[in-house]
């Protein structure tokens, strides 16, 4: 049953996250003083925070909830932003398969990369350590074991990759253009792409939204199969919220469902 649910927190950040269109630069062969990416984040603020509810076919399963606090701690001198995002199912479901998942994020401020993801899985006895620690300046990350991987400046976690994309401007976004993100999952350097497929009035419990609808690209080896076996709708604002998420599995769909949102930085794509 793992390889059907997977995680709650995973299935659905790994989907959205993958529609960044940040563009993986090419390497100098000049030396010149490092300097760290800046980006102009006008989608999220400290204090936000995102539920959501998710459904297994016809059967209520479980809820996320994903959060950005501030911290009282520096990185190479440097403010940071703390996420985290938590997902588990409902105790009606947990007979059939539990699930415990946490996922932090100790993310840049002014340049929204990670420094530090923590991943703690729990699903049906089936555990996930991991702890990365990323070395932007130096081009490596190092995991749990003091193994060391090379990256390129400006690569994301499963989690981090959520809100950098929220960053990026969508507005000229032509149909079926596909965009890509530099992201490093499970030990390895992965480009994440999705494809926007064009807008979209979503209707959910909260109500009608305005949205933009993204398909993942798949490569062999992924989750999914086929490009539509996982849909993504976000707000067509400012705030480039996740509304909602279908995926199909093995054996039956997946469904994640915004049910509500705080402190959002600007006004939603919500109609009345």
């Amino acid at each position: 049953m793992k390889k059907l649910i997977l995680s709650l927190s995973f299935l659905f950040l790994m989907g959205f996250s993958a529609h960044s269109a940040a563009q993986e630069k090419e390497p100098s062969s000049k030396k010149e003083p490092f300097e760290f990416q800046k980006i102009n984040n006008k989608a999220f603020g400290v204090g936000e925070v995102l539920k959501y509810k998710v459904a297994y076919g016809w059967i209520n399963a479980g809820e996320a909830r994903i959060e950005v606090k501030s911290v009282d701690r520096k990185i190479k001198n440097r403010e940071l932003l703390h996420i985290v995002g938590e997902g588990k199912t409902v105790k009606s479901f947990d007979w059939f398969f539990k699930v415990r998942d946490r996922y932090e994020s100790y993310v840049d401020k002014e340049g929204l990369f990670p420094w530090l993801f923590i991943r703690r899985v729990d699903e049906g006895g089936y555990i996930i350590n991991q702890d990365y620690q990323f070395f932007q300046d130096k081009g490596y990350v190092k995991n749990e074991e003091d193994s060391t991987y090379k990256v390129p400046h400006g690569v994301q976690d499963m989690l981090s990759a959520f809100y950098f994309a929220r960053t990026l401007d969508f507005q000229s976004a032509e149909k079926n253009q596909v965009f890509t993100v530099p992201s490093f999952v499970d030990e390895e350097f992965f480009p994440l792409r999705i494809r926007y497929i064009g807008d979209e009035t979503v209707k959910i419990k909260e109500g009608k939204f305005k949205c933009m609808k993204f398909h993942p690209v798949v490569q062999e080896g992924r989750i999914f199969a086929d490009d539509d076996d996982l849909t993504v709708y976000i707000t067509k604002d400012e705030n480039k919220i996740p509304i909602l998420a279908k995926a199909k599995v093995l054996v039956g769909s997946i469904r994640m469902e915004l049910t509500g949102y705080e402190n959002l930085a600007n006004p939603v794509a919500k109609i009345d």
